[in-house]
């Protein structure tokens, strides 16, 4: 498909992160685009500030004339949008060229020098670093991330279309659209077992998008996973390594070894190995690409992180509040490590609302272990995004299997009050559903304590 020709472009599900990316995108080419997304957001509102019709009723009532000519309109939804849709429904029935988001973003970077990121962890840290280097060192690129980057409060970073980065998700198999020029794989715990069934299955996937390089094209792999690539790693040797890393005043210092030479003193304000991580495979990318190093280090020093990625929302002597997106165990694991890393002798408070039935009932006893680690912790009911109560799974199930005494099971209304009567000094917020919405009112309602 020749996406010149189409002058407009219908999203179904357009306030979702990966979608307002392409809408936004889309207005910036000049294109016709509306939407519709069941939930008025804080996204929705910013795409309706640049002129995007958006409603919330699923009807063919709010859909503009103009949208409704199947020879001039593109419809664009995500797999997370149900089958018996009305509008999707109609546009199915009625010839319209009816594609997946994954498959849209196969379509704009096939033409393009394309990166892609792909790891059932670590992909929108990583995608959005590596765009910010790119962006900074004066590659003509355009970025789609799956986060809002502090750097530009977008998730979108457009400056040119040369050089393309893009997360390549393995739900819903969706990243088997791309065939990219660099591509690396940050990970591949098990996870989205409601898609595959088997973590055989998944790591099957992975090995499947392996092989959608183009010719001449390079696989970058994590050192310990089971596809052949050219290694990273932190602190160990690898094609790519950190190595001789410090924390100096909250910040890492590190070098960087390279096939071909040794690069001293990398300065990286986010905390956490697993950050390293994504910033060294950032690093060796761009540096496949030919990015000079001195420019890659004052590019790196400069990038401030991703909204929802061990966000700090205080940060002072007397309380900190973090906000990170971890909804997988080993996420979780992770942010665990960096604040134990950067705060060994303070009290940690961790309130994590579970997000899906499935990955709950599927990682339970990882889920536990994981947030035992914590001194105290407080649990929402979970989150059920696009799925139906699993008789039996429920927050309850998991509060009893953690082995900290610390704990409770508690309702949104009532984070704020449970925090106050803790004397942790360290508050953690995670989570991938709604619990994102409660944390500006917990900001607010801390600091006002503080």
């Amino acid at each position: 498909m020749n996406l010149n020709s189409i002058h407009n472009i219908y999203f179904i599900g357009i306030g979702g992160i990966g979608m307002s990316a392409l809408a936004r995108y889309f207005v910036a080419s000049g294109k016709q685009v509306a939407g519709y997304d069941k939930t008025q957001t804080e996204l929705t509102s910013e795409l309706e500030t640049l002129g995007i019709d958006v409603h919330f009723e699923d009807s063919l009532d709010n859909v503009s004339k103009n949208f409704l000519d199947s020879q001039k309109t593109l419809v664009v939804y995500t797999p997370a949008i149900p089958k018996e849709h009305s509008e999707l429904n109609y546009f199915r029935d009625n010839n319209f060229k009816v594609l997946k988001r994954s498959q849209v973003l196969g379509l704009i970077t096939e033409d393009t020098y394309c990166l892609a990121v792909a790891g059932t962890h670590g992909k929108t840290t990583t995608t959005s670093i590596l765009g910010h280097l790119l962006a900074e060192c004066g590659v003509e690129v355009t970025a789609f991330l799956g986060g809002i980057t502090e750097n530009y409060n977008s998730n979108l970073i457009l400056k040119g279309t040369r050089v393309s980065v893009v997360e390549a998700d393995e739900f819903d198999r969706s990243f088997l659209t791309l065939s990219p020029d660099l591509a690396c794989i940050t990970s591949m715990d098990a996870d989205h077992l409601d898609i595959y069934g088997k973590k055989e299955a998944l790591d099957d996937s992975f090995r499947d998008f392996s092989k959608k390089l183009k010719p001449n094209g390079k696989l970058f792999v994590k050192k310990g996973l089971p596809i052949n690539g050219i290694t990273y790693a932190v602190d160990e040797d690898a094609d790519y390594s950190a190595i001789n890393i410090r924390i100096k005043e909250g910040s890492y210092v590190f070098d960087v070894k390279t096939p071909s030479q040794h690069i001293k003193d990398f300065l990286f304000n986010l905390p956490g190995r697993h950050n390293l991580s994504n910033a060294l495979i950032a690093l060796a990318m761009a540096i496949e690409l030919g990015c000079a190093p001195y420019s890659l280090a004052s590019a790196l020093a400069s990038y401030k992180g991703v909204k929802r990625r061990f966000t700090y929302q205080i940060k002072t002597e007397e309380l900190v509040f973090i906000d990170d997106y971890a909804h997988h165990p080993e996420e979780i694991n992770a942010v665990h490590q960096a604040v134990r890393e950067m705060y060994p002798n303070k009290e940690v408070l961790v309130v994590f609302q579970p997000h899906l039935f499935s990955r709950t009932r599927d990682f339970i006893d990882e889920f536990a272990e994981s947030l035992s680690k914590f001194d105290s912790v407080l649990l929402l009911e979970i989150y059920p995004a696009r799925e139906l109560p699993i008789d039996g799974v429920n927050s309850n199930w998991l509060l009893n299997k953690i082995k900290n005494p610390n704990k409770a099971l508690i309702s949104k209304e009532n984070i704020v009050s449970e925090i106050k009567k803790s004397n942790a000094q360290i508050i953690i917020t995670l989570g991938a559903g709604d619990i994102g919405v409660e944390v500006n009112n917990i900001k607010e309602q801390l600091s006002v304590a503080s």
